[in-house]
């Protein structure tokens, strides 16, 4: 039996929660090297020192960050697999959601791009075994589309697969806040992801 979950079970996962969203916002803003704990706490009104009661330090608090990214990533691609009847369904359900996703991370996706050489061994490690689940979920959606009787090439698929994530996550990169909300970027980025991956050889 489950212990019942207090208010200050509540309250500290909250407060984990604003480090986790204040540490992806500096560290995407200033990178990795110019972020201190004494930035983060006060960007959620703690001391520097505080933060070692939710977090092991800078470098957990960027494992936290990115293990969470990736997990959201595949959790989330894996529930909109699965919901989609159809081969052709499934590859424009998973584009939609990776869009959406890049879309509204953007400072999560600046962070994974670029820091993540200075995670610990083990959740760099861990980073890297989730992203290749996800390239996979990815490439058996896109495998019947590019070969129907079987046999697709796998070297191929990935190639296919990787390019399109570049093209949807260099979009945070090069566009403003105001133009990542609006919806046409959305729909723009959606029809060309999904050409990329059916483009014939």
């Amino acid at each position: 039996m489950t212990s019942p979950v207090t208010a200050r079970d509540r309250a500290k996962a909250e407060r984990s929660d604003a480090i986790l969203h204040a540490a992806a916002r500096l560290f995407a803003a200033r990178g990795y090297s110019g972020v201190s704990l004494e930035d983060i706490g006060a960007a959620v009104g703690v001391s520097g020192p505080a933060v070692y009661r939710h977090f092991a330090g800078k470098q957990a608090l960027l494992g936290a960050v990115l293990v969470k990214v990736s997990q959201d990533l595949i959790s989330g691609g894996r529930r909109v697999a699965a919901e989609s009847p159809s081969a052709d369904q499934r590859m424009r359900a998973l584009i939609g959601f990776h869009v959406e996703f890049a879309l509204g991370n953007a400072e999560v996706i600046q962070v994974q791009d670029r820091d993540v050489a200075f995670l610990s061994e083990a959740d760099r490690a861990e980073v890297r075994r989730l992203q290749r689940a996800y390239i996979e979920l990815w490439m058996a959606a896109l495998s019947p589309l590019q070969a129907p009787e079987g046999g697709a090439d796998q070297d191929e698929l990935r190639l296919r697969v990787q390019a399109c994530f570049g093209l949807i996550n260099s979009t945070p990169h090069s566009t403003r806040t105001a133009a990542r909300r609006h919806s046409a970027t959305a729909t723009v980025l959606i029809a060309m992801a999904d050409a990329a991956l059916r483009a014939t050889t």
